[in-house]
């Protein structure tokens, strides 16, 4: 039968049906069966696909950090505070992402996971994660309406179109593109990365040589809003809030990283520098950008306005006419256009994604990771047309406190309990492995969320609203070891998974096994072995079954056992 929606039913094993079961297989929609466009969306990423090299891989990830919202986020940090408060900020929030996102990149890299099926194995459950695609989700529209804001604001000055015309334009616009997945991302990507880097590099060459006394003037800019040019510790913790907003930036990065090849000792150094860089590294060019745009943002300010100052394509038309005149407007436009680009076919492609692992475990469907495309874009162009920009700080503010404590639930297990034994090795991402709920994760990641939530809007004082992320961050970091203690580490897994953990030789993890659903051939690390079934199933077959029962989660008292894997698992040469 034909499954955009409904799954198989899983049937009672007969010992004498071929494979073991009498269950008809599955077949799915074309565009969910596509790998060419579904890009493995709610799987792992098997070797055989990942057939770029870590520089490609890497050069496609930081092609998406094109964006420009960190022009407006470091010019709203800086005209807000002032210089000294607004850059210790901006480095703070850059020291905090850059370390959490370490052992994130190298995981996602290491096992071929996106960040949401890394989050259920570490610490969150299978449906515990549910939650954190969410708020990935979330994250991805936001910012895509935030880019699509700059985008439309550059067709206004450059051609007059409405700014409401354009917020439709910027959303049409990248559908071709993220429709056709990784290999489309990665040349545009490689295509407009030239333009990127003249358009990025030019405005402050043209400062340097026409008013090299602005950085000077700049380190004394006391900010709009009266706050002075000196140090405070409120407006330090209020502006690395904002900045921390874009801390599940990783998992942006992480939707790219999981096409890494894997890690041997001929590419050994190529492929760390690869993962460092195009992991937590993104931040560093990030936190020079921020910088970067509030320094332009300052240049322009007498001549544009602070509200024109705060939206990237008025400062870089100021900065470029000294040497382009009349073609400041149109060139500057190009820049700003090519930059959304890049990053908001990066924020549909990531949120379709998040969403196609939501509604997955939610309703048992899959009709294909290209449609929930159209959901995601819906919700942005809805932000934009309500004029999200204008609420920028206290939005990103607020969403960061959510953010932080997830990902730094996430590192806490990734650093502190695989290392320490509080939870397996290896990150187990299949349902017929996890229980439904891991409280070492999920449990910080509420408590941390929600405290910092309430000291966020006020009720524990004024330091605590300011410090509302350092606050998420420290408890999520003590409580996930301190749960996975207090609960010795047995929500981890539902039952032992023999065959999967991290010593499987290489031509064991390629070698590929035929799901006894979908009898489709996957590797190892795609399989599971399931009892109703009575042979291997894939993940994304296990995930959609809705009538199984979990039985292979029960105890061996209250339901069959789980069948040994290497009985079940014939190994295929044509893997």
């Amino acid at each position: 039968m034909t499954d955009t929606a409904t799954p198989t039913t899983a049937e009672v094993p007969d010992a004498g049906a071929p494979g073991g079961t009498g269950a008809p297989g599955r077949s799915y929609a074309r565009l969910a069966a596509d790998e060419s466009r579904e890009d493995y969306s709610l799987r792992y990423a098997p070797h055989s696909f990942r057939r770029w090299s870590p520089s490609v891989v890497a050069g496609t990830a930081l092609g998406g950090i094109a964006y420009l919202a960190d022009f407006a986020i470091g010019a709203s940090i800086v005209f807000t505070y002032g210089f000294t408060s607004g850059l210790t900020s901006i480095l703070a929030a850059a020291v905090i992402i850059f370390v959490t996102g370490i052992p994130i990149a190298r995981a996602c890299a290491k096992y071929g996971l996106d960040m949401d099926l890394v989050t259920r194995g570490a610490g969150f459950g299978y449906f515990g994660s549910t939650l954190t695609s969410l708020i990935y989700a979330s994250f991805t529209f936001i910012f895509f309406a935030l880019e699509g804001s700059i985008m439309a604001q550059a067709m206004h000055q450059a051609v007059g179109l409405p700014v409401e015309a354009g917020y439709l334009v910027t959303t049409l616009i990248v559908i071709p593109i993220v429709f056709r997945g990784m290999g489309a991302l990665a040349k545009v990507q490689a295509w407009t990365q030239p333009v990127w880097i003249i358009g990025m590099v030019l405005p402050f060459v043209v400062l340097a040589f026409e008013a090299p006394d602005a950085w000077g003037d700049f380190t004394s800019f006391g900010g709009t809003e009266g706050a002075g040019s000196g140090f405070s510790w409120i407006a330090f913790g209020l502006g690395t809030g904002v900045a921390l907003s874009l801390i599940a930036q990783i998992g942006e990065q992480a939707d790219y990283l999981r096409f890494m090849p894997a890690r041997t000792e001929a590419n050994k150094r190529r492929w760390n520098l690869a993962v460092l860089a195009a992991g937590p590294g993104w931040v560093v060019i990030g936190a020079a950008k921020q910088l970067g745009g509030a320094l332009l943002a300052f240049v322009a300010l007498e001549a544009v306005g602070k509200t024109h100052a705060l939206e990237p394509i008025a400062p870089q038309i100021e900065a470029l006419k000294p040497w382009l005149g009349s073609f400041a407007l149109p060139a500057a436009a190009v820049f700003v256009i090519v930059s959304q680009v890049k990053i908001n076919v990066t924020n549909a492609y990531s949120g379709s994604l998040s969403w196609s692992n939501f509604f997955s475990r939610i309703t048992h469907k899959h009709p294909g990771r290209v449609w929930y495309i159209f959901l995601n874009l819906a919700i942005a162009l809805t932000l934009m047309e309500m004029n999200m920009f204008a609420a920028l700080n206290k939005l990103l503010g607020f969403y960061s406190n959510v953010g932080i404590a997830w990902i730094v639930a996430v590192a806490a297990d990734l650093v502190i309990n695989k290392r320490t034994g509080l939870s397996p090795p290896y990150i187990e991402f299949k349902r017929a492995y996890l229980h439904a709920v891991n409280p070492a994760g999920f449990g910080a990641m509420v408590v941390a969320s929600t405290v910092s939530i309430l000291a966020f809007f006020g009720l524990f004082g004024e330091y605590a609203e300011a410090f509302s992320t350092f606050i998420a961050a420290g408890l999520s970091l003590v409580l996930c070891p301190l749960i996975a203690w207090a609960t010795k580490g047995k929500y981890y897994l539902a039952r032992p998974n023999p065959v999967n953990g991290p010593d499987v030789e290489v031509a064991d993890i390629t070698a590929t096994h035929r799901c006894a659903v979908c009898e489709t051939a996957y590797e190892l690390p795609d399989i599971a072995d399931c009892p109703v079934q009575a042979g291997p199933i894939c993940s994304l077959c296990c995930s959609l079954d809705a009538e199984c029962g979990d039985v292979c989660r029960r105890e061996p008292s209250a339901g069959p056992v789980p069948l040994p894997m290497p009985s079940v698992l014939p190994v295929r040469a044509d893997g």
